[in-house]
């Protein structure tokens, strides 16, 4: 039996704390206050979907004018097999303290993510789609690998997650477990957490009419196409989605703008709020904010979840307002 507090609860409680036990059980919510206990891909998932959910801890604040965020960034649902063939690292207990503006506003210009997380998940596992992998295992080439595009394999699981070096356990795409506890997206809409800029993270389906909260859910596309034609630069051969690089935004061809979101009421904002969506295809997470994102979530740390560092890469800074660049 499962018993889950709708994302409703959570806006109007002042703090959530969720126990999970390594079963196939997953314990009631229980509201607390105090601190953290810490300590798509879209041909085959090496790290399959076989382990038990662990000991995850999460605690949601609201706090004067941030929501506040702690977590030991262990998942409450099934997982991968980690370590693995393509990724030997193993999940291991973090201490995530990040804070989001409880109201968030949209800044004048886009900020494009660097190699930090975009957001964080309701269960405290941070949304972080870059990766580590370059062309040549050269930064500089400006041809980054896309995780879930299919051309490389990280060992991702059937939640679009694996594991970086520290033992962060972490969502490329679309967390299906997850949306799967939470009572699944085909009847409602889902809130699946917050970006680093406070506006709030939902999965693919959302109503069709963005003002209409009586409107039919639908699957929401993203406005981001393959170039056509072949690569100038670099790996050369044809825009085939393996790199960031691939792809480019087209205005208005999906129902979402260039930080993969759009503005209208949600359950959680009967009024309407700008909110960000997950999408089955590029970008999967959103790759640049519409607000403007907390330095709490500044990686300090190393970056990626293949097989580790190889050479001097130097990674790309956490946050930049220049547009990026376009091969």
């Amino acid at each position: 039996m499962c018993r889950v507090l709708s994302c409703r609860n959570q806006l109007h409680r002042i703090m959530v704390r969720r126990r999970f036990l390594c079963s196939f059980v997953v314990t009631p919510f229980i509201l607390i206050l105090g601190t953290v206990l810490a300590s798509g891909h879209e041909g085959t998932h090496p790290g399959g979907s076989s382990e038990e959910p662990l000991k995850s801890r999460v605690d949601i604040e609201i706090e004067g004018d941030f929501r506040l965020i702690e977590a030991n960034g262990l998942p409450d649902h099934q997982h991968g097999q980690f370590p693995n063939r393509r990724n030997p690292h193993s999940i291991t207990t973090q201490r995530y303290a990040y804070r989001v503006p409880a109201k968030p506003e949209t800044a004048s210009r886009l900020t494009y993510l660097g190699r930090s997380p975009f957001g964080i998940a309701t269960n405290g596992i941070p949304f972080d789609p870059g990766t580590a992998e370059y062309w040549q295992n050269d930064p500089d080439s400006g041809w980054r690998y896309e995780a879930l595009a299919g051309q490389i394999d990280l060992g991702v699981d059937e939640s679009h997650a694996h594991v970086q070096p520290n033992g962060a356990y972490h969502y490329h795409g679309l967390p299906t477990a997850l949306v799967a506890a939470l009572g699944g997206n085909s009847e409602k809409m889902l809130l699946l957490g917050y970006a680093a800029d406070g506006f709030p993270i939902y999965a693919p389906r959302a109503y069709a009419d963005s003002d209409d909260a009586q409107s039919e859910l639908k699957e929401m596309k993203s406005s981001y196409r393959l170039k056509e034609g072949n690569r100038s630069t670099g790996p050369q051969g044809r825009h085939d989605g393996s790199f960031t690089e691939d792809y480019e935004y087209i205005e208005e061809a999906g129902d979402l703008d260039e930080c993969n979101g759009r503005t209208g009421v949600t359950p959680e904002y009967p009024e309407g709020s700008y909110y960000y969506v997950l999408t089955e295809g590029f970008p999967w997470i959103p790759r640049a904010f519409k607000g403007s994102p907390d330095l709490s979530f500044k990686r300090r740390g190393p970056a990626g979840g293949g097989p580790g560092p190889r050479g001097n890469r130097r990674p790309p800074p956490p946050f930049r307002n220049d547009r990026p660049p376009r091969p």
